[in-house]
């Protein structure tokens, strides 16, 4: 089912974002995840297993399944081709976000300042990641950013936590937030994955 960046974006208070390195985890994973409420799973380019686990993840119903840490056109088609249905960057360049329009593929590309947001604008995208949150200046340095870019709407990624997640989707820009507390890197504990991922749904009630 294809999707849009806003609707992918409001399906979940919260994107977990993914580091996996045995594909064979994947797909229960994803399952947990899904169970507890959170339907759109990033994973991120970080590791050799992450197309594979896109792919065993694409085979769990109700998962709505992007690449992360894409970062160059090469990247890009390589998610593509494993069946990424969104597509997740750490900055924008204008090479990557020429090669994610002429794709038609739903975007979400880091940024952390008004040259950035401005680069996006040029290129029609109004969605986008604010990365790495907390250390690039928090809520108030995105209270600032999005001040004069009315038309935007954020992501906030990168040290935020069940605790702070709250602060950050109390701003109208911010249609969601990116977490790694949900499933840390190497957990198995499907069970405790699922429960943290209904915390995470409830931050949108």
């Amino acid at each position: 089912m294809a999707h849009n960046i806003e609707q992918i974006m409001r399906t979940a208070p919260v994107i977990p974002v993914l580091v996996i390195d045995d594909a064979a985890q994947a797909r229960p994973l994803a399952e947990a995840l899904v169970k507890g409420g959170l339907k759109v799973l990033e994973v991120t380019l970080r590791t050799p297993a992450a197309l594979d686990a896109i792919r065993e993840m694409k085979q769990v119903e109700g998962a709505i399944v992007g690449a992360g840490t894409v970062t160059n056109p090469d990247e890009l088609d390589a998610a593509i081709a494993a069946g990424s249905e969104f597509i997740v960057s750490p900055g924008l360049t204008e090479n990557l976000g020429k090669a994610a329009m002429s794709a038609g593929i739903p975007f979400l590309p880091g940024i952390a300042n008004a040259g950035d947001i401005m680069r996006g604008l040029d290129l029609g995208l109004r969605h986008f990641k604010f990365f790495p949150a907390v250390a690039a200046g928090g809520i108030p340095a995105l209270k600032a950013l999005a001040a004069p870019f009315g038309q935007c709407q954020f992501c906030p990624t990168g040290g935020i936590s069940l605790d702070t997640a709250p602060d950050w989707l109390s701003l109208d820009p911010v249609l969601c937030v990116g977490g790694s507390w949900i499933a840390p890197k190497g957990s198995v504990d499907y069970t405790a994955i699922e429960a943290a991922a209904q915390k995470a749904c409830e931050l949108g009630v």
